[in-house]
């Protein structure tokens, strides 16, 4: 299904939220963007297969408030990749990239993922090929390197090769991945960040855009990794955690716009759940991605409780998340991004 939209500013990646499979789907997107209109968002990493030969208004379609918003790609065969990003211009993305990051067993069956890393070549003629497809920017993500070609000197052959085929946008995950050996669980935390690794790619390649991704956990580790690095990409924290991105427009894109209480985001977030669950979405797949909106504040195990034990039964509604918000205080509800609670 081709969409007539209308055209979009480039997006900016000062701030992005990772692409995570079973969590950033087009729920969580919505309920994202109610936190912040201004940061970047990822779609779960789509196959070129799944793309090509299944459903592909699930795979590709999105709520127009999800701007900006990027599709990540799994792939390697460069005339799927292509094709697929031609689909992806349709539809009206803002972004497409190409996934070298992922270690798990079956995307390096694919040969698809952080194995391809150990062939820049095949990343560059599918990134070729991709932007001939498209007039979007073409972007990838990836790891400091695999198994044992982790040198610094094989890193930055990636990268040159990759550039000359045209991408002027790496989002660098900064670990390296085992590929046999390790679960994907374990390749997020047992190689150690090495943040000093991407800071000598963006000293070495200062023409290109440099993202930093890997343990970023609030705004104000943001903020100072924007000191050096072109953009940061929060991961699981953002989802974990989802109200540290409320003050994104303002502390991180410099808009003069207070932020979001918590109340508010699930105000502006109702709606779309409304919509959906006429269309026949239950509650609980919608409701799971706001679980962390309470992190750490009283009221919080009632509001999963309430959400997690009354929200997978069928035709669980809005009445639901209204018992969920009646355990949590008028002061932590209303509560603004940075304000500690006491001064509420």
């Amino acid at each position: 299904m081709t969409r007539a939209l209308p055209p979009h500013p480039l997006p900016s990646h000062r701030l992005s939220v990772a692409p995570m499979m079973d969590w950033t789907d087009r729920h969580c997107r919505v309920f994202h963007r109610t936190l912040t209109k201004r940061t970047l968002l990822y779609t779960e990493m789509v196959t070129t297969g799944a793309i090509l030969h299944g459903d592909r208004e699930r795979h590709l379609g999105f709520n127009d408030v999800e701007h900006p918003l990027a599709l990540q790609l799994g792939g390697s065969d460069a005339a799927a990749l292509a094709e697929c990003t031609r689909m992806a211009t349709d539809y009206g993305y803002d972004e497409v990239n190409l996934n070298c990051g992922c270690p798990s067993d079956r995307v390096s069956s694919g040969h698809f993922g952080a194995c391809l890393m150990g062939t820049p070549d095949v990343v560059a003629r599918a990134v070729e090929a991709m932007r001939g497809a498209t007039h979007l920017p073409v972007t990838v993500k990836h790891r400091i390197g695999i198994d044992d070609l982790d040198s610094y000197e094989h890193l930055t052959h990636f990268i040159r090769t990759v550039e000359a085929a045209g991408c002027d946008t790496f989002i660098v995950h900064a670990r390296k991945a085992w590929l046999s050996g390790l679960s994907p669980k374990e390749n997020r935390e047992i190689p150690p960040l090495r943040y000093d690794v991407v800071q000598r790619v963006k000293t070495d390649f200062p023409h290109l855009t440099i993202v930093l991704n890997g343990g970023i956990l609030n705004i104000p580790q943001a903020q100072e990794a924007l000191k050096w690095a072109d953009g940061v990409m929060i991961g699981r924290a953002a989802y974990q955690e989802p109200f540290i991105l409320a003050s994104a427009d303002r502390d991180i894109f410099g808009e003069d716009v207070p932020p979001v209480s918590r109340l508010e985001a699930i105000e502006a977030f109702l709606p779309y759940v409304a919509e959906q669950l006429v269309a026949g979405q239950p509650l609980n797949r919608m409701m799971k991605h706001t679980l962390g909106l309470f992190a750490g504040q009283p009221g919080a195990r009632h509001w999963k409780r309430t959400l997690s034990e009354q929200g997978h039964r069928p035709g669980a509604g809005l009445e639901v998340v209204r018992e969920a918000l009646a355990g949590v205080s008028q002061s932590v509800l209303t509560a603004h991004a940075g304000e500690r609670l006491e001064q509420v």
